[in-house]
């Protein structure tokens, strides 16, 4: 039996495909006995991000000094001797290590410290792994793909990830049954690049074919939800799937990053301010209950006071009810770090006027739906979501795992509170 003062720990930062790999790396140190560990599963996205993985390390080597410290992630990946610099950290593995078996196993073993990252960018299919601990889980997240194509002027995250690699079908579909065998009541289908799932085939597919083929493969698969999508690349049989199956959960996060169209190409994204506007307008004649999230930057090098309120006007127009608001962060490695910056009040006084907007936004929509009845997946803590992905809380006891009509009675400021019927 483990000694609880010695138990390992994960500690993830970032996306939810470092969420659901951390899962993962779970199953490994459990299967192996591992004690006194702990794991550090890193984000790149911004400097900021790493700064904090940075001052997690430090502060968890002061409370367990004899523990070992590894570091993964994407920035681990990415610049992993500046990582393994420190002197707290003892081992440093790279995305794709940080899913090998074989690592685990031996580490009990290895007494020196050990850097073990190899060359993303030369992977050409995926490795597919899955947690197989549904323990306390309503909701599960399946990785259908890694890696991006894709050099957005601002990302750093292909030199983390690699190129985009897909899941093969009959993988998702078993992963997804094997959840389902497990009590678990929601699938979110996750990765970096979700649109670009099937384009590595020889066969060419689409994220629509795939929707399509796991909902008539799990005739009880209760809802479905995907993360992040760019929306330059949703295809017909998706907006079909958005239509016609109620099991697909009517909630987007959409990948805008912007809403001036000179920004948006120096970004090298792949949609317009008009795209975006159209892919919501189609979307919601075919879905009525849908609503939207997105990511925005501000602050972006040349952007002038125009360009951000053309992303105040997205915002507005597009009817995005939550986002993510990231002020620019430069990273060394991509060309937009040679462009240059805005005053760094600037970028933060842009950053908290988009995020007020959002906030009346997002109170606005929570206000709508008091009096309505919300079919909500009960999760832990006496709160569930909504199939709009609202957060609904409860002052009675309700068991999780199940999906309870709702009657929504108050909205607060990020959630409602939920009444059994």
């Amino acid at each position: 039996m483990l000694n609880e003062e010695k138990k390992s720990q994960v500690f993830t930062f970032g996306c939810r495909l470092n969420f659901s790999e951390s899962e993962i790396i779970k199953d490994h140190l459990k299967l192996n006995n591992l004690e006194d560990i702990v794991v550090f599963n890193t984000c790149s996205v911004t400097s900021e991000a790493e700064r904090k993985a940075k001052q997690a390390i430090r502060k968890i080597k002061k409370t367990r000094p004899e523990s070992k410290i590894v570091v993964t992630g994407c920035a681990a990946q990415i610049n992993p001797k500046s990582w393994f610099a420190m002197p707290e950290v003892n081992h440093v593995l790279g995305n794709n290590e940080k899913l090998n078996k074989n690592f685990w196993a031996g580490l009990s073993k290895c007494s020196d410290d050990e850097m073990v990252v190899s060359d993303i960018m030369r992977l050409r299919e995926y490795s597919f792994h899955q947690t197989n601990d549904f323990s306390n889980q309503t909701r599960s997240f399946i990785q259908i793909q890694n890696g991006c194509d894709h050099r957005c002027t601002f990302c750093i995250i292909p030199f983390g990830r690699g190129n985009s690699r897909s899941v093969f079908v009959d993988e998702i579909i078993k992963s997804i049954q094997n959840a389902l065998n497990n009590n678990v009541k929601e699938i979110v289908l996750t990765g970096v690049d979700l649109t670009s799932w099937g384009k590595d085939f020889k066969e060419r597919k689409s994220l629509g074919f795939l929707l399509k083929t796991i909902f008539s493969s799990l005739p009880d698969l209760p809802r479905l939800r995907v993360s992040s999508i760019d929306p330059a690349e949703i295809d017909h049989e998706f907006m079909d799937i958005l239509a016609d199956e109620e099991r697909f959960m009517p909630h987007l996060h959409l990948s805008i990053q912007h809403g001036d169209d000179l920004i948006l190409k120096r970004m090298k994204r792949r949609h317009l301010y008009r795209d975006v506007i159209n892919f919501v307008d189609e979307a919601k004649r075919r879905r009525s209950d849908i609503i939207f999230g997105a990511d925005f930057i501000s602050g972006f090098p040349t952007e002038n006071d125009q360009s951000h309120q053309n992303s105040i006007k997205l915002i507005k127009e597009a009817d995005i009810k939550y986002a993510h608001i990231f002020p620019f962060s430069p990273r060394k490695e991509t060309p937009a770090y040679k462009m240059k910056m805005l005053p760094k009040e600037v970028i933060n006084y842009r950053a908290k006027e988009l995020r007020d907007i959002i906030k009346t936004k997002t109170e606005f929509f929570l206000k709508s739906i008091v009096g309505t009845k919300q079919k909500v997946l009960i999760e832990k803590n006496n709160s569930g979501y909504t199939p709009q992905f609202t957060r609904v809380k409860f002052q009675e006891d309700v068991k999780s795992g199940k999906i309870i009509e709702t009657n929504i009675v108050k909205a607060q400021s990020t959630f409602v509170d939920g009444k059994v019927e």
